[in-house]
């Protein structure tokens, strides 16, 4: 059984049970511990403890001998009571644990490991073996969690019940064109079946453009239009006294069919001319800049281009289009590396979870340049709503399916049913310390939930008094939202078999 198989209380018995053993120490080699594999016999156990009682009659100190030949006769009477080796195995464990030197008080324990004991095991030592008891409380099985959209990913581990924050990362992708769109004044004269100022044309309205391939000029449709106001405005005059007026991040056509921003234009630099069917280069002979608030406009057309006062300029939307395409590749190349460097080093990664608003995450996943080893383990895409901290909750819960046999999952739908039942029949429900345990006390409670937040004492007291009454108890982690709900309602409640008023 892997180790999320295990439920919170059987964690917590086990926990127990360690923390006691962890307690007692001897001054000399004489704590003795046993690991016994499923399905090995007993007797080749309890030979093999009593070869080492022959052999303890060696030691030196009358007190050490006598403490390591108890323990061990002690563990043998023991192993006796069993009459084969249980499911998963059995761990022993046996020692004087006086207080004071000289005096003795030797023990034994042992408990049937929720978990496969896969080697056998003898030691005889100052402190009792426990590493194997205590690595079956550690959760190895983890899940990937990777959330996002073009702007963000919020990358993540789910190990046993807990999600564990791994990296951040924030995208260059540009918000919607408009908002930092390529602007011209609203006089500009733009190529139509003539020339009209941009001012008066609407969406649908036809223009010139000039077609690379064909190498002809052609028409295109108008597709949006808008205005804006900008305090960076270029005055751009060439030799042919063609001046266009823009804003700095408008992008012009230049010599070799390049392009630039206008900013990025210095004297002496050659943009496109069209005059009829000709395309030629002229140079730039004044640049100047005016600061002053400016209205402009913009629009965005069908092709790659349009004629603006004779000069060739690039439409807006295919330039930002294509500038928001080649970032947010990039942002998926960077994820895809997060990725990788997080989770491919993780052994027992068991899959990887992926989540986001729109199409973003399918992108991710086909163009992010995801290794094969680490793309063959997504074993879920979800639509998400969000994605910071919250959306990787979001993510785990729509993954519910796949998440089924872990621990989180069911301790997320126990939870569900409580809040469930405290809304539609609210006398089938019970929160709070006293109020909790007077349902227990009476046998009406099916399932008592309990906070691990809560102490030892409080949680072997409450779990007793279950038992008593044949009810079901669950430890509940603050891992979950739910699980902090309970913590906030007093950290004990109950599903109850019927009202009690």
């Amino acid at each position: 059984m892997p180790v999320t198989d295990l439920t919170a209380q059987q964690k917590f018995k086990l926990r127990q049970f360690v923390n006691e053993l962890k307690g007692y120490r001897a001054n000399h080699t004489e704590m003795v511990t046993v690991y016994i594999p499923a399905g090995y016999e007993l007797t080749k156990i309890t030979g093999h403890l009593a070869e080492e009682q022959g052999t303890a009659s060696n030691i030196k100190s009358t007190s050490t001998r006598k403490n390591v030949q108890a323990a061990l006769e002690r563990m043998i009477q023991h192993l006796r009571l069993y009459k084969n080796t249980p499911q998963n195995g059995l761990c022993a464990f046996s020692g004087n644990i006086a207080a004071r030197e000289g005096q003795q008080d030797v023990r034994v324990w042992s408990i049937e490991p929720p978990i496969p004991v896969q080697m056998r095991t003898y030691r005889c030592d100052k402190t009792f073996v426990l590493d194997i008891l205590e690595d079956m409380l550690q959760d190895k099985t983890v899940y990937g969690l990777v959330v996002m959209d073009r702007r963000d990913a919020n990358i993540a581990l789910l190990k046993g019940k807990t999600i564990i924050p791994l990296a951040k990362t924030h995208s260059q992708v540009p918000g919607k064109f408009k908002a930092g769109g390529q602007c011209l004044v609203p006089e500009t004269l733009v190529e139509t079946h003539s020339q009209t100022p941009l001012a008066v044309l609407s969406v649908g309205d036809e223009l010139k453009t000039y077609n690379f391939l064909t190498k002809k000029v052609e028409k295109t449709v108008i597709t949006d239009k808008w205005e804006v106001e900008k305090s960076n405005i270029l005055h751009i005059e060439t030799e042919n006294e063609h001046t266009i007026i823009c804003s700095a991040d408008h992008f012009i056509f230049t010599e070799n069919n390049s392009e630039k921003a206008a900013d990025e234009l210095r004297v002496g630099d050659s943009v496109l001319e069209v005059s009829g069917e000709t395309l030629r280069p002229v140079k730039i002979v004044s640049i100047k800049n005016n600061k002053k608030k400016t209205k402009l406009i913009d629009i965005s057309v069908k092709s790659q281009n349009f004629i603006a006062n004779g000069i060739l300029v690039h439409n807006s939307a295919q330039r930002f289009h294509r500038i928001i395409e080649d970032a947010a590749k990039e942002h998926y190349r960077k994820v895809a590396e997060y990725v990788k460097e997080q989770f491919l080093p993780i052994k027992e990664l068991k899959g990887i979870l992926v989540g986001g608003p729109g199409p973003t995450k399918h992108d991710f996943i086909e163009l992010g340049q995801i290794t094969n080893e680490l793309k063959k383990k997504i074993i879920a895409v979800r639509d998400l709503s969000y994605t910071d901290d919250f959306g990787l909750h979001e993510l785990v819960e729509k993954c519910g399916d796949v998440l089924a046999s872990e621990e989180i999952t069911k301790e997320k739908k126990i939870m569900e049913q409580f809040f469930q039942t405290l809304a539609k029949t609210p006398e089938k429900a019970t929160y709070g310390k006293d109020e909790t345990l007077r349902a227990v006390q009476m046998g009406a409670v099916d399932t008592l939930l309990l906070s691990e937040t809560l102490d030892e004492k409080t949680i072997e007291f409450f779990t007793a008094e279950a038992e008593k009454m044949k009810s079901t108890v669950t430890l509940v982690s603050v891992a979950t939202r739910e699980g902090v709900q309970l913590k906030e309602l007093g950290a004990i409640a109950a599903i109850l078999r019927y009202g009690i008023g």
